[in-house]
């Protein structure tokens, strides 16, 4: 991953109907992130991934959603390896090793619950 951009704005996101793709935009050679929702209890963020450009192996405290928005993704959880597509998602367990890489450039939604 060469950089990540995270992408603040101040407009408020509450009690608007919303195309959650277009929130997050791709830019060449990155990984670009917008938290949408943050609390004590858990985050909403949004990334736009450059084909070939990923997350390296690491663990997490709490389980993990990922959608998939637009585009193609290779996610491994445990060595086991997923693929992913516009409108497929997964659950990383908590405290299992997971890393992901866009195999096309990939947009997915995270949402991660504190316990």
């Amino acid at each position: 991953m060469k950089s990540e951009n995270k992408k603040k704005s101040t407009e408020p996101m509450t009690a608007k109907v919303t195309r959650l793709a277009d929130l997050v935009g791709y830019q060449k050679g990155s990984v670009v992130s917008r938290e949408i929702i943050s609390k004590k209890k858990g985050t909403v963020t949004l990334f736009a991934f450059d084909e070939g450009q990923g997350l390296s192996e690491h663990t997490a405290p709490f389980d993990a959603f990922v959608y998939c928005l637009d585009g193609e993704v290779e996610i491994s959880i445990s060595e086991n390896l997923f693929r992913l597509n516009e409108g497929e998602s997964i659950i990383m367990p908590a405290h299992q090793p997971h890393a992901l890489k866009a195999l096309k450039q990939f947009k997915m939604l995270l949402i991660l619950i504190r316990t």
